[in-house]
């Protein structure tokens, strides 16, 4: 009977280390994600110069971030189309790029780009701008935004520049971690560059923290295992 009542103990005890395994295992999995960015649609006005005269719009603007090597994959999204041309653009005949301004703790610009029109666009239409994609790769570590900067449409040999005039806000802030001390936002002049969700060295060493939280609930489960069988 006392064996019977000891066994009975030590597969309790071992049902309980599991548990609490499975319970330090969930909290270390949670620690392993990432803090998200914080991004939000932004009302942008452009005054767009072009070669037949002056155009504005208003276009709500969406910059988004993903991880990227090193750096961070941004993606620049115009939910309304931005000035107009007098006669029909053909498919192809409009090619997009703009600036990202980058404040914070790493200033600079960002440039991205994106693909020609793939439809024809009726004459005195708003035009319809692709997404506009690049990478971001931080010099300094901290907290960064990206605000919508000088939208260029070429279309036809003819070049229109469209200034924000409504001083917007960022679209995009994130907390960056510097990797190398190369690349990175740029002076006026802008470089081709991207950006991602959540800083990797933040998800790394949360990711070690619950690395040892774990194997300090598997060291509980081996003790309790053993004392179980010692009680047999």
């Amino acid at each position: 009977m006392q064996n019977v009542r000891s066994s009975v103990r030590g597969r309790a005890a071992a049902r309980g280390g599991v548990l609490a395994l499975a319970t330090v295992t969930a909290a270390g999995a949670a620690l392993l994600v990432a803090p998200a960015a914080h991004a939000e649609t932004v009302d942008v006005a452009y005054s767009c110069q072009s070669p037949i005269g002056k155009k504005d719009a208003v276009s709500p603007i969406d910059i988004t971030s993903v991880p990227s090597g090193s750096g961070y994959r941004l993606t620049m999204t115009f939910k309304k189309g931005v000035s107009s041309s007098p006669i029909e653009l053909g498919k192809g005949a409009m090619n997009p790029s703009a600036t990202i301004k980058v404040g914070g703790a790493d200033p600079g610009t960002v440039s991205v780009a994106g693909a020609p029109n793939d439809a024809a666009i009726p004459a005195n239409t708003p035009i319809k701008i692709n997404d506009l994609t690049g990478t971001y790769t931080p010099k300094k570590s901290g907290k960064v935004t990206f605000t919508a900067g000088v939208l260029t449409i070429k279309a036809l040999g003819t070049v229109t520049t469209c200034n924000a005039t409504n001083s917007p806000k960022p679209s995009l802030s994130l907390d960056v971690t510097a990797a190398g001390g190369s690349g990175g936002a740029t002076a006026p002049s802008g470089a081709d560059t991207l950006p991602q969700t959540g800083p990797a060295d933040s998800a790394v060493a949360l990711g070690t923290f619950g690395g040892t939280v774990l194997l300090a609930g598997v060291a509980g489960v081996l003790w309790l295992t053993r004392r179980a069988a010692r009680t047999r």
